[in-house]
Parts: C-alpha cells; structure tokens; sequence
C-alpha cells in the first residue's frame, strides 16, 4: 500500500526493523503511562509481559526508506480480529500515516476473514483515540481485561481498501 512518501508492507516481528519500532512504542507505551522516562528494563519487561508472537499480521510503514510506524493484526476468534502495537515514531506524525496504517490494517484483518476488528487503549492515548473514532471505530464494552486498558473500539465491517 502506497500513498504519497508513504509505503506500507509486511515483516516479521523479528526482522531487526520491526524490532526496533516495536522496542519504540513500548518505551512511548511505559513512558507514558508512568508519566516519566523508562527506566532501565521496563521496555524488556513489557515487552516480556506482552508479547508480539501471536501476531498474525505484522505491517511495518515507510517513509522512503525511514521506518515510521508499524501496527499487528492478531484473530481472537474466527471473524474476528484485534488491532495491536499500532504507533508511528513523533517525527512522522500528522502526515497521513496513521490513517494509511490503519487502512492496511484493516485490509489485512479483512484478507484473512475478519468480519469485524477490535482494539483496546488507554485514557492517555488521546490522539489515537480520536484517530480510530475517524476512522468508523466505535467504542464498545470491554472485551478482555488488560490492565492497561481504558477504552475498547470496535468496526464492522472493515474498512474500504484506499
């Protein structure tokens, strides 16, 4: 998927660039929700206590050759998929990658025969919040019980590929 400067692809969570997203939004991820920087061993923590290995779909995007952002598709059930791991590293902000991701995403879930995607996130995730209720998320009761947890969102059906 292309659009503009932006490419999105597949990768495998242990391919060195997926690593180092992955590695970039659970230090953003712990930072944030501790309110401070990370402390030595907290991303490898969290890291440990939430792994990427069931990731059915990993997508890495691109801005000409910078990695900028990944998200991961995971099925919890036939139909249904989850949204997980989504971030773009702050210098690619508010360009239009977000949204571009998000579309890759949900064709994916759709590809492999999600009738619907759900996703769960935080009171302090504002933007993303905001990005998913434009993008046809709808907030919807808890689907699971992670403690990091504030807010879960649902769409149905996925949405038009871009």
């Amino acid at each position: 998927m292309t659009k503009g400067a932006w490419t999105v692809s597949r990768a495998g969570v242990e391919q060195p660039e997926a690593a180092g997203l992955l590695y970039s939004y659970y230090d953003e991820l712990v930072s944030r929700y501790w309110g401070r920087p990370c402390e030595a061993g907290e991303v490898e923590s969290a890291m440990r206590d939430e792994p990427n290995d069931d990731l059915a779909v990993f997508l890495v995007a691109r801005v000409r050759d910078a990695a900028a952002g990944c998200v991961g598709v995971r099925m919890l059930a036939a139909g249904l998929a989850e949204l997980s791991r989504m971030y773009i590293r702050p210098e690619f902000r508010r360009s239009g990658g977000g949204r571009l991701l998000l579309a890759a995403a949900d064709q994916a879930a759709e590809e492999s025969g999600a009738r619907a995607i759900r996703l769960d996130t935080r009171d302090d995730l504002v933007e993303a919040r905001a990005m998913y209720a434009r993008c046809g998320y709808r907030e919807i009761p808890a689907y699971n019980d992670s403690r990091y947890a504030d807010h879960w969102f649902e769409k149905a059906p996925p949405s038009p590929r871009i």
